[in-house]
Order: structure tokens, then C-alpha cells, then sequence
């Protein structure tokens, strides 16, 4: 199993990952470490202790956010795939009844050319 040093706000931390993973938790560290750069300039110093854990607060509210708008938006996919099944099924029976419709009039215009070719006089 691999392992990579990385920095958050100036410490240094042996970190092991999966292979190939070297590079996405260098960045993960780099975006912790920036995020809690921001909350020192906002807060100032209140504590190495008290920032980490703000950060990781922050940053886990944000995971819930955008779980809570992923699922909404999975919810509104499922909507509409069902609505759109449910379109699709009103289109194949106005489909099905434009077709009985045009087969019913094809059959009285046969009907009338049958009926106009029986009326004609002989030896036109």
C-alpha cells in the first residue's frame, strides 16, 4: 500500500492510500488545508484544534447539501422518466386510434369507389 507525505496548515502527515490514489488525497489535503487557511483569516487564531474541526464541520455540511440536492434531483429524473412513459403510452394509443381512424376511412372511401364504379352507366 502506498504512502505519501502530505501538508494541512503546516503540518506534515504520513498518509497511506490505495494504489494510483496517490495524487486525489494530495489534493483532499490541499483542499483542507486551504479551507482551514480561510476559516484562520475569517476567525484568527482560535486554536489549530478548533479550525480542523470547523473545516471538517464545514466541509461535512456541504457533503450533506449536495447529497440532499443529488437526491433531489434523482427524484426529479424519476419524475420525469415517468411522466415521460406515461407520454409515451398517451402518444401510442392516439397512434393506435389515428390508425383505426384512417383504416375506417380508407375502408368508406373503398366502399364509395365500389359504389360510384357500380353506378356507372356501361360503355362510358
Amino acid at each position: 500500500m502506498p504512502q505519501i507525505q502530505v501538508t494541512i496548515d503546516g503540518k506534515s502527515y504520513r498518509m497511506a492510500c490505495g494504489e494510483g490514489e496517490e495524487a486525489h488525497l494530495a489534493a483532499l489535503a490541499e483542499g483542507l488545508g486551504a479551507r482551514i487557511g480561510e476559516m484562520r483569516q475569517s476567525f484568527g487564531e482560535i486554536g489549530d484544534m478548533r479550525l480542523q474541526v470547523m473545516a471538517a464541520l464545514t466541509i461535512a455540511d456541504e457533503l450533506g447539501e449536495a447529497k440532499r440536492r443529488l437526491a433531489a434531483a434523482e427524484s426529479e429524473a424519476s419524475r420525469l422518466r415517468a411522466e415521460a412513459g406515461r407520454m409515451e403510452e398517451a402518444r401510442a394509443v392516439q397512434e393506435a386510434s389515428l390508425a383505426q381512424g384512417i383504416l375506417a376511412a380508407a375502408e368508406r372511401i373503398e366502399r364509395m369507389a365500389q359504389a360510384l364504379a357500380g353506378s356507372e352507366p356501361r360503355g362510358a
